[in-house]
Formats: C-alpha cells, sequence, structure tokens
C-alpha cells in the first residue's frame, strides 16, 4: 500500500508517534551549522577565556534567551548580530575542538546518527589559526564527540561542509581546502550569507573546480531570493543540494479543486530527486512560512519531492532535530513512517560514499524504526488482550 492509498493514522490507530520515541528514532540531519549551535554556557566560558566582554548577558541561562528572541525578532541586524557573538569565541584551536566536541555530543544525544555540520573557516582567523589549522580542529573535535557519545551509548557518524561566504572572493580556495581534507572528514562544500546580490555565479570557478574533482557541493538557495537563486544554484552551477530551497514552493500552482500543477523548474527538482535541505523552525523566523501548518512542506511530502529535515541554527531557532520532528507531527499527523521517509531521504542524500549510505538506512534507520513501530504493536496487543481478558 502506498502513502497516498494508506489510512489516516487517525483512521487506523496508527503509529503516531510520542516524544520519547521522536528522540530516540534515528534521525539525519543535513543542514547545520557550527556557529548557530552553541550551548549558550560553553559561550559564556569561552568569552571569559577570551577576554570578550561584548555578550549581551553572562547568566547561560538568560543568554540562551537573548539569542532565542533576537533571531525571532523579526530584526536582520539583530539576527546577524547573535553570530557576530558566536564567532567572536571561536577564534582558538581550543575553542574549535571544544564546539565540534559539544555539537557532536548533543547531535547523538537527540538521536541523530549522521549529521553534516557546516562552517566557514575563513571566520575563525583572527587567533591566527591557518584555514588548515581551522580545518584540523573541528575534525578532531568530531572525532572526540563521537567518541565520548559512543562511551555514553550513543551513536552518531559526523562529516564536516566547509562553507564560503557568498560576498567574499575566497570560494575558489574554500573548495580547494574542502578537495584537499576529503577523506579526512570533510564530505563537501557550500556557500552561505545573503542571497540577494550576491548570486552563486559569482563563484563558478569553484564550483567548476569541484565538478572537475568530483566533489560534491550544496548551496544556500531559494531561502529568502527565490526561484532564480534556485535556478543558478542547480543549472549553471551544478548543485547536488539545494540549502533550504524552500522557495521552490513559488512554481507550484495548487488550484481550487486540489490539483496541483509545477511549474518546469518545480518539475526538474522532483524529477531528478534533488534533495532540499528543509529547515523549518528557521524558515518561519525568515518569513518563509507563517506556521508550521502552513510550512511548504507538508505539499511538497505529498508531492514526493526529496524533502529533508534539519535545524539550521540550533541555538538561534532554540531547536532540536526531535523537535522539528515534533513540530511536524503536530501539524500534518505524520507518522513513524514519514520520520523514517524524510530520514532516508537525508541519508540517501549524504555526501558520503553509496555503500555506506546504504549501511546507514539498512542497518541502523530501518531496523531502529522497525523497533518503535512494534513498541506501539505490542502495546495495542496488550490493551487488546486486557479488554478481552476482563470481558471473558
Amino acid at each position: 500500500m502506498t502513502s497516498q492509498t494508506a489510512p489516516s493514522p487517525a483512521a487506523s490507530g496508527g503509529n503516531v508517534p510520542t516524544p520519547d520515541q521522536i528522540r530516540r528514532a534515528p534521525k539525519v540531519l543535513l543542514h547545520d551549522h557550527l556557529d548557530g549551535g552553541l550551548r549558550p554556557g560553553t559561550i559564556v566560558e569561552l568569552a571569559r577565556d577570551a577576554v570578550y566582554t561584548q555578550l549581551p548577558e553572562t547568566d547561560p541561562d538568560k543568554l540562551g534567551t537573548w539569542f532565542a528572541e533576537a533571531a525571532d525578532s523579526g530584526s536582520l541586524e539583530r539576527y546577524l548580530e547573535t553570530f557576530s557573538h558566536t564567532v567572536a569565541v571561536m577564534q582558538t584551536r581550543d575553542a574549535l575542538v571544544r564546539v565540534a566536541r559539544e555539537c557532536a555530543e548533543d547531535l547523538a544525544a537527540d538521536g541523530v546518527v549522521y549529521a553534516e555540520v557546516r562552517y566557514a573557516p575563513e571566520q575563525h582567523l583572527e587567533g591566527e589559526l591557518s584555514l588548515e589549522e581551522v580545518v584540523e580542529a573541528v575534525n578532531e573535535g568530531f572525532r572526540q564527540g563521537e567518541r565520548l557519545a559512543r562511551e555514553n551509548g550513543h551513536r552518531i557518524r559526523v562529516g564536516a561542509l566547509l562553507t564560503a561566504m557568498r560576498h567574499a572572493a575566497r570560494a575558489l580556495e574554500i573548495a580547494e581546502l574542502a578537495n584537499r581534507y576529503r577523506d579526512l572528514g570533510v564530505v563537501g562544500f557550500d556557500i552561505a550569507g545573503a542571497e540577494a546580490g550576491y548570486p552563486p555565479t559569482r563563484h563558478l570557478d569553484a564550483f567548476e573546480y569541484l565538478k572537475r574533482e568530483n566533489n560534491h557541493f550544496t548551496i544556500h538557495a531559494g531561502e529568502a531570493f527565490g526561484l532564480p537563486s534556485i535556478w543558478q544554484a542547480l543549472q549553471w552551477c551544478g548543485a547536488d543540494r539545494l540549502g533550504h530551497g524552500v522557495r521552490i514552493i513559488d512554481d507550484i500552482q495548487v488550484q481550487e479543486d486540489g490539483t496541483v500543477k509545477l511549474g518546469r523548474l518545480a518539475s526538474y527538482v522532483r524529477d531528478k530527486r534533488i534533495p532540499l535541505e528543509l529547515c523549518p523552525s528557521s524558515n518561519l523566523q525568515t518569513g518563509a512560512a507563517s506556521s508550521y501548518a502552513e510550512h511548504p512542506i507538508g505539499l511538497l511530502r505529498r508531492l514526493h519531492f526529496r524533502a529533508t529535515i534539519n535545524t539550521d541554527n540550533r541555538l538561534m531557532s532554540h531547536t532540536t532535530m526531535s523537535e522539528e520532528f515534533e513540530h511536524l507531527v503536530e501539524a500534518f499527523g505524520y507518522t513513524l513512517d514519514d520520520l523514517q521517509w524524510f530520514s532516508v531521504n537525508a541519508m540517501k542524500s549524504a555526501f558520503i560514499p553509496f555503500d555506506e549510505r546504504l549501511a546507514m538506512i539498512n542497518d541502523v534507520i530501518k531496523p531502529g524504526y522497525a523497533e518503535l513501530k512494534s513498541e506501539w504493536l505490542f502495546r495495542q496487543t496488550a490493551s487488546t488482550s486486557g479488554s478481552s481478558g476482563s470481558e471473558g
């Protein structure tokens, strides 16, 4: 039975997951910024070590609240200010190792089994580190975090994506850096920053280089600027994935009778199975959707786009992968089958080799969801048995 003909969870008593099950479910994360996911307490301690005095709050709880409120304020200036504080305390080798280590630990504790975490090496040079030293420090932190997670009963694999900033002129240099470290923990390349005025075609030399090297890259596109950004990222630059890509909805028309008509770009994205790195909570903050229930992901899931769920910036959006899934379960009634679909989509779209992706899907993700679904079956069986026993 396909998802198009399956009865609704409510009608079938289906496997709508509990928050605890969502947390334990094996999840895959493709779009998460290292400088957007620090623990507030870590920021306070690193600022103290670096004698950085510009934090708006020095109490971790108050600082965490400030980050969430600033990111949610609707002010681009305040939103960008949040990153100025996190980047400011990530300028030494020890700080980078610690932030990366804690990132891996936090994701693993939330049930993430595979993550690609991105950061811009060029933003971490104020402490006189070289680009190579930045990459090596972050990689070391991820490996430490993986080991500590394993000791605590969690399993995670983390790959790094090296990001170049759209407004700068170092994209080719960062692409070459990503290629040098591609077998040492770096799995791909990205560009980020303001879309308007900084089209991806400004960095064609970097993308052409990566294609010649048979390397992988994603491009932030279709978050704020719309369809032209997506079109350039795909047809000019050759992106493997779209960072956000949520504005593809602008090329989809829903008629009054409920029928759907896809424009040529939307059809191309769906037909080619181009992954969309959707970030629901972040999209609400940037105005791409007014609520979770109205987020385009509902339609994109129904139309079988290669949709994936992501956190973007866990600190600024005050979120986790589990919370992103919880919002969608509440908004759309998604079941464990839907969450597995999103997780398999993401794993299929990861930048590690095919055989490793397949092993993660068959040996980790599908068995994990099967076990969660069996819990529901046994609860139903126990409940039914108890009822029949009391009536006999």
